[in-house]
This record gives C-alpha cells, sequence and structure tokens, in this order.
C-alpha cells in the first residue's frame, strides 16, 4: 500500500504546542494550500488541509514557524471516526506530518541573525528516530 502526501502552503494560525496525558509532544495546525490550477478568469482556489505533527517534529514546527510562515510537509493520511455534539458519526480526514521543511529565503524565518546561517535546518523524523538535515542535497525539493 501507499499513503503519501506533500504539500506547501502557509500557516493559518500560530502553531500551539500541546502535550497528551503521558507528556508526548502533538501540535496541529491548518495550511492554506492553493491548487495548482484554475479556470480561465476565475482566481486559484485554496484548501484549508488540517496537519497533525507528533514529538520532535511538533516541536520543531512550533519553534519555528508562526502564522503565515511558507512551510512543506510530507506525511500520510490518516482518518478517524467521531461522534460530533449531536450524536452524528462523522469522519476526519488529517495529514500526519513525517517530514518539516523551510520553503523561501533565511531572512524571512526566524533564525535571528540571517548572515551567520549558510542554511535553515530542515526536519526528518524516519520511523526509528530523528535527524537535523542542513543542507539542499538531502532535500527532496
Amino acid at each position: 500500500m501507499l499513503n503519501v502526501v506533500a504539500l506547501m502552503g502557509r500557516l493559518t494560525a500560530d502553531p500551539e504546542l500541546r502535550k497528551t496525558p503521558q507528556g508526548v509532544s502533538v501540535v496541529a495546525f491548518t495550511l492554506a494550500v492553493e491548487r495548482s490550477f484554475a479556470r480561465q478568469g476565475e482566481e486559484r482556489q485554496t484548501d484549508f488541509i488540517d496537519i497533525m505533527a507528533w514529538r520532535n517534529t511538533a516541536e520543531f514546527v512550533c519553534k519555528y514557524f508562526q502564522k503565515g510562515s511558507l512551510i512543506a510537509v510530507d506525511g500520510s493520511v490518516q482518518t478517524r471516526t467521531y461522534q460530533d455534539k449531536a450524536g452524528n458519526n462523522r469522519k476526519a480526514f488529517e495529514i500526519v506530518a513525517n517530514n518539516v521543511h523551510f520553503v523561501g529565503s533565511k531572512e524571512k524565518n526566524h533564525f535571528g541573525d540571517a548572515n551567520k546561517m549558510t542554511e535553515p535546518p530542515s526536519y526528518s523524523q524516519p520511523n526509528d528516530g530523528f535527524e537535523v538535515i542542513s543542507g539542499d542535497e538531502d532535500l527532496p525539493f
């Protein structure tokens, strides 16, 4: 089976780090992602996609991104069912982030003196832990 998603968009709000009762870091945020096409004479539509990030990825997002930041996310689609307040069964679709990357110039991100930094870090969380990637040679785009 294949379940892979790659998105690039802007955060719609500042991400807020939360902890589960077991102390695991988690953040839920929404990306505004423009569609890749538009009908002639119309503006491009935007989709608002819910993203979940866990553990170190969640901490990374909260530390380096804010409302309006351009961000690239790759991950997988996850669904869950629940009952709303009226007792109706609902299904939610979310993207669970595996990797999060900066997009755009380093001057627009939060690194203090941008002249001292050659490349902004990207965060990648493989199944067995995490690694910080600090160069374009490892980035997927």
